[in-house]
């Protein structure tokens, strides 16, 4: 983990994202940054990257399930896509009890990967148009970089459109 030598030093909630992601094969370096990177922007400040390239992991309940979407940083969720691809006839924003309940971490820190419980993960298609992209590790002031490929592999997740994309302008009567 960068900035910290001393393993018992990382925070417990980052450590379940290194060993969540080590079960896996996949070996990430933790960034702490000196600022909270819970939002996209935020992020993509402190990293130095597009805000595209950052994954916002978001909890919804579908059906009374708890799942997560893992969209760009440049895209809001269109939960109509969300609901279609679940097969799902309702879908809302988890409160942050439940995003913690069903990840084992708080709204801003959720990871890709490494939740409390089994959830289903859907992966924004935007996100696979970039080879690297960087991820919440559990803290709203930690992120890791990964491959994009290596993102779904892990995180188990399928890949759908889920951005909400504008209506096109239509040319007067």
């Amino acid at each position: 983990m960068s900035d910290q030598t001393d393993a018992a030093a990382v925070p417990a909630a980052v450590r379940r994202v290194i060993d969540a992601a080590a079960a896996a094969g996949l070996a990430i370096d933790v960034r702490r940054h000196a600022t909270t990177a819970r939002t996209a922007a935020d992020a993509a400040h402190a990293i130095g990257c597009d805000v595209a390239q950052i994954v916002k992991s978001l909890v919804f309940v579908a059906d009374g399930a708890p799942v997560v979407a893992l969209v760009s940083g440049a895209n809001r969720l269109d939960t109509g896509l969300l609901a279609a691809a679940l097969g799902a006839s309702q879908v809302r924003r988890a409160d942050a009890d439940e995003a913690r309940a069903a990840t084992g971490y708080a709204i801003g820190g959720v990871p890709p990967f490494g939740h409390a419980t089994d959830l289903r993960v859907l992966v924004d298609r935007d996100l696979t148009a970039f080879e690297i992209v960087h991820a919440a590790a559990g803290l709203p002031d930690a992120t890791f970089e990964v491959a994009t490929a290596d993102l779904v592999r892990v995180s188990g997740g399928a890949i759908v459109d889920l951005a909400e994309r504008p209506e096109p302008e239509r040319a007067g009567p």
